[in-house]
């Protein structure tokens, strides 16, 4: 296996002059770079990769912290970022945190170990005092969900707009007795909530505390409310559902049970999965630019790499009703 001494000699060159040329040092003629290229090229060598970025103190890795890879919405959202990430020479590690607040402490810990160049959050558990400290260690981007008094950038969709027009399309189909399926500790989830009952304010319509539905988030979830709704005397005509995954089980189990949809249950996800087209009968949803934001984040984090400060600034993208045949 040929080394850097090799090339040196095929090169006729001295070993740090090699050195240079191969850590893109500035003060290098071109003559000399290709005559080095060409040495190398002769005698098969490459250079050691893990070497190099440890001399740059450099990993040219990001990681992105996600809650459940099973839920489809992350794994998208993952892959717009690894496109960007691509083309720009960097790899991405995944973690999975699985909503454990300490779990998120621990991949933090590679931002301060400097395992890792910049670090990706898409959802958060721990407050912002706890994650601030860590961005002294590296660049830190958040995406999808957020906190209003973190001091990163924010790529992010106006989730109370979101909701809004979906609770809208609702009731403009005629539905005045619509059930809610979100969280309440996110930020994210404060403001879906708020931008429904926004719209329910709007047109009278009021919110009965049983049928709201928290912490659902898989096929499962969506089958257990159902469950739940045709066990009550008042029964909601419609459900606004945190996403396209909860909104699968409402209606697989609505449909066992013989209701119909949407005669008798309207459903409306978020997200806008590919799931939600192919579903029987195909999901009205809220339809979040995925693959977008997964780019746009990633793209923000070259900036940070490259020591480009974006000083708290929010990147808001598009986001629309996507009308089927389960409203």
């Amino acid at each position: 296996m040929a080394t850097i001494e090799d090339v040196a000699k095929r090169a006729g060159l001295s070993r740090s002059t090699v050195s240079r040329v191969l850590n893109n040092h500035p003060y290098v003629t071109e003559e000399k770079k290709q005559i080095v290229y060409e040495a190398m090229k002769e005698l098969g060598y490459f250079p050691n990769s893990s070497a190099q970025r440890l001399r740059r103190q450099k990993t040219d890795t990001i990681a992105v912290l996600v809650p459940r890879l099973t839920n489809p919405f992350f794994p998208f959202l993952v892959e717009g970022m690894e496109k960007v990430a691509v083309e720009n020479g960097l790899q991405i590690l995944i973690c999975q945190t699985k909503q454990d607040k300490e779990k998120e402490l621990a991949f933090l810990n590679l931002l301060t170990t400097k395992q890792v160049d910049g670090l990706i959050f898409t959802a958060i558990e721990n407050d912002w005092q706890t994650i601030a400290p860590y961005t002294k260690s590296g660049p830190i981007v958040l995406c999808n969900e957020y906190k209003l008094d973190a001091n990163v950038p924010i790529i992010r969709l106006n989730q109370e707009k979101g909701s809004y027009l979906g609770a809208c399309h609702l009731i403009k189909k005629g539905h005045k007795k619509i059930a809610y399926c979100g969280g309440a500790k996110s930020e994210l989830g404060i403001d879906r909530e708020k931008g429904f009952r926004s719209a329910l304010e709007q047109f009278n319509l009021l919110l009965k505390e049983s049928w709201i539905f928290r912490d659902a988030y898989s096929i499962e979830c969506g089958k257990d409310i159902v469950k739940q709704i045709v066990e009550m005397t008042d029964r909601p005509s419609a459900i606004f559902t945190g996403s396209d995954e909860v909104a699968a089980g409402i209606v697989k189990e609505a449909k066992s049970k013989g209701i119909k949809i949407p005669d008798e249950l309207a459903v409306i996800g978020f997200d806008d999965q590919p799931i939600a087209e192919l579903m029987e009968p195909p999901l009205t949803t809220i339809r979040q630019p995925t693959r977008l934001m997964g780019e746009k984040t990633m793209d923000v984090m070259m900036s940070l790499l490259m020591n480009q400060y974006y000083q708290q600034q929010v990147f808001e993208l598009p986001i629309e009703v996507i009308s089927r045949e389960t409203v």
